[in-house]
């Protein structure tokens, strides 16, 4: 039964996934298809589901070129790769991947913390080459006790600021409304929250109200001896107001796990040595990612043997 049902992959995004599909379901891989127009015409009433991720998920137009689908089993916990509007108004199903990856993603914002204001990546690039033998490498900045700003306290905001309660860091927040179970401070702006940490951590949903939710007001708010952590989406910073800021003194570093315009990273902050950079791999481990497309795969065979969803979002 299953492996007559039709299930687009959109994005290679994990082998080990992709097999586990490819074992239970008849596997579409859209990549394969440089023309797409074709393509909907021979698959468009085979497809009931589509796979999609942080990368790459399922737009108004895609949504509209499959008649069958019936759900939406996206490979990541943000899911501002779908259109979940144009989902509720046809009634598709849609899943993602929430609490496997929390611990690894604030692990990630935790080593970007120390990795950014103790520069290891620069101090390892000065012992590789050799320079160690001319002189010590230069003063860094503590990282134990700094004040840590959240946008977005979420269960990855929230973990986080566990973690970083551990360094004795104060912890305050920002998001659309009080967490009253928590008893971190909280800003009713991002501003606001900016201006009263040192190191601001982006850990929100990238929604139409978060894009560029960090901007020049709030760059300069953190100001010169503050940091910024991105370990949520490239759209929530203002990039070029970022690298302005960097390149001329306005904020002293930054660690950035996601980008604007993935895979492609401006020259300018790959070229600076008070920034550090990770190719999106927050939840990047072998334990996680399979965690995660069981997850994935759960849900897929859930709907379709008519059987409530694991983590439905629509």
């Amino acid at each position: 039964m299953a492996k007559s049902i039709g299930v687009l992959m959109v994005f290679p995004c994990d082998s080990y996934l992709e097999q586990e599909l490819h074992n239970r379901f008849n596997l579409i891989r859209y990549w394969n298809f440089p023309d797409k127009a074709e393509f909907f015409k021979e698959n468009s009433g085979l497809i009931r589901a589509v796979v999609g991720s942080g990368h790459a998920g399922a737009d108004a137009k895609l949504i509209e070129a499959l008649p069958k689908l019936e759900i939406i089993s996206s490979f990541s916990v943000g899911l501002d790769k779908v259109d979940l509007t144009k989902c509720q108004e046809k009634g598709i199903r849609v899943t993602n991947t929430p609490d496997v990856l929390t611990d690894d993603v604030a692990d990630l914002a935790i080593g970007l913390m120390i990795t950014t204001l103790r520069r290891i990546p620069a101090s390892d690039r000065y012992v590789r080459s050799g320079l160690w033998k001319k002189g010590d490498f230069k003063l860094t900045t503590k990282f134990s006790g700094k004040s840590v700003g959240i946008i977005g306290l979420g269960r990855i905001g929230q973990a986080i600021g566990k973690r970083a309660e551990a360094f004795g860091c104060p912890i305050s927040y920002y998001s659309r409304s009080i967490k009253p179970d928590s008893n971190y401070k909280y800003f009713p702006t991002v501003i606001e929250l900016a201006a009263n940490c040192q190191i601001l951590v982006v850990a929100c949903a990238l929604t139409s109200e978060t894009r560029h939710i960090v901007n020049r007001e709030v760059i300069d708010a953190l100001g010169p001896k503050g940091f910024v952590i991105n370990i949520g989406r490239g759209p929530h910073i203002d990039e070029g107001e970022l690298i302005s800021a960097l390149v001329e003194g306005r904020l002293a570093g930054a660690g950035l796990d996601v980008f604007e315009n993935e895979p492609n990273v401006p020259k300018e902050l790959a070229e600076l040595e008070n920034v550090v950079l990770t190719p999106h791999v927050g939840s990047g481990t072998v334990e996680t990612r399979k965690a995660m497309a069981d997850l994935v795969i759960g849900n897929l065979e859930a709907h379709f043997s008519n059987k409530p969803l694991l983590t439905p979002v629509v």
